[in-house]
């Protein structure tokens, strides 16, 4: 069984025993139903798992009164082993998108209190169909707010996949220790953990692709995983997405490999179609971003907190959401150059800039970027971190960056990050650090 962060987030909320119930989104695939199942198996001795999908008939349970009494009756008649213990029970309602009066029916649930309520799913918040299907389902719809914590889960970082590759806590507080005092990690542990790191740019960081890879050792069956994924991503555009939207959503997905490719990185319509606009490919962009398919990352006006203030709504890059994914769109056969660190231009760079854009955002963070008007060399990510801006530059190697110095050099910036094909280092501000340690800052 892999070991995933958000168990600890799950046991948190638990023990909380606030009157919320909690909402877990995300992509698809990325293990949001193993692991909430299993922590409901493990913290609870009444548990009953609901799947909207598997199971449409159970949608009938919220189709008439959302009264908490009726609620646990109309699950009774349907689930006879359900037993409500107070205070003991989970109510698990997995791909909650596709019963939307299941949705409203969490204030009810939070309010009554006797059973704890997670609820899960994938592409919530979107128009998944033209305008005028399903019309009165949607006005039935109320976002419970105030009863419902949203948490977005992601794919496994790589501290995670350092968890699945057998690494324990002492291994990993070694590297930690190296990075909080900024010594030098040992030359050969250091080797070791850039190889497993470029591991990780190929397979990523898809439950079923890691758990393949690490039962075979085989990359390329990591990689009809990935293959298989990809697949059913495009999928979810054909089914999910409204008729008009469907080719351009599919068109922009299919072109961030080469946008990424670029020196310049900014997502250009024009990359997607010739001549092509954000009046028609803007929603396309956004319904991308809220299926958490791809990362949105915005430019700033100026490089100075609050970040969100100076975010300029128009220009921002895209990153696929897994890196793995990312690498497994540009072919199998890219994959051994990687993993030997032989593959060069700008298509490394872009690879390597999408797997730490990853980490930040697994990390919390709301990573921005910023490249001025007068087009100096842009810094690759901006955040904010202990109350202060700090530059993040990320090199496929370990070049100099002008334009990184230039950010450091102002008085509101501590501290900047340069990850780089190197060991840790401190200049000043600046701390120089090797890419698999992305998954500290």
């Amino acid at each position: 069984m892999l070991k995933r962060k958000i168990y600890d987030t799950l046991l948190t909320w638990k023990s909380s025993h606030s009157r919320e119930c909690l909402l877990v989104k995300g992509a698809r695939q990325i293990g949001k139903t193993f692991i909430v199942d299993y922590f409901g198996k493990q913290n609870y001795s009444s548990y009953l798992y609901v799947n909207f999908i598997l199971d449409p008939e159970s949608r009938d349970i919220f189709a008439g009164s959302l009264d908490p009494g009726e609620l646990f009756k109309a699950i009774s008649i349907r689930f006879p082993q359900f037993r409500l213990v107070p205070g003991d029970t989970l109510l698990f309602l997995d791909e909650i998108q596709s019963c939307r009066k299941a949705r409203t029916a969490l204030k009810s649930l939070a309010l009554d209190g006797r059973a704890d309520v997670v609820a899960s799913g994938s592409l919530l918040g979107i128009n998944f169909l033209d305008d005028g299907d399903e019309a009165e389902d949607r006005s039935a719809e109320s976002v419970p707010v105030g009863y419902e914590r949203q948490i977005l889960m992601h794919s496994l970082d790589f501290e995670e996949y350092l968890w699945a590759a057998g690494y324990d806590e002492n291994a990993i507080g070694i590297l930690r220790e190296s990075f909080e005092k900024c010594t030098a990690v040992p030359e050969a542990g250091h080797a070791k953990m850039m190889r497993t790191f470029r591991e990780y740019l190929v397979n990523g960081g898809m439950p079923e692709a890691v758990e393949r890879f690490f039962a075979t050792g085989n990359f390329a069956e990591a990689h009809d995983v990935q293959a298989k994924i990809l697949a059913s991503n495009l999928d979810d555009i054909a089914r999910y997405a409204s008729n008009a939207e469907k080719p351009k959503i599919r068109a922009c997905y299919l072109s961030l490999p080469a946008q990424l490719a670029r020196e310049n990185k900014k997502f250009k319509f024009s990359a997607v179609e010739h001549g092509g606009s954000a009046r028609k490919f803007g929603n396309a962009v956004d319904w991308l971003r809220e299926s958490s398919l791809a990362l949105q990352c915005h430019n700033l006006s100026e490089p100075a907190m609050p970040l969100s203030v100076y975010s300029v709504p128009d220009v921002y890059k895209m990153y696929v959401s897994d890196v793995g994914i990312l690498c497994a769109m540009t072919g199998f056969q890219v994959k051994k150059s990687v993993v030997d660190n032989t593959l060069k231009g700008f298509a490394k760079g872009g690879l390597y800039e999408n797997a730490i854009a990853g980490q930040l955002v697994r990390r919390g963070y709301e990573p921005f970027y910023y490249r001025p008007k007068s087009n100096l060399a842009e810094v690759d990510f901006l955040i904010e971190r202990n109350g202060s801006v700090s530059p993040v530059e990320v090199k496929a190697g370990n070049e100099a960056s002008a334009s990184f110095d230039r950010i450091l050099a102002r008085d509101d910036v501590e501290t900047g990050f340069k990850f780089v094909n190197g060991n840790v280092g401190r200049f000043g501000k600046k701390i120089t650090l090797p890419h698999y340690m992305s998954m500290f800052v």
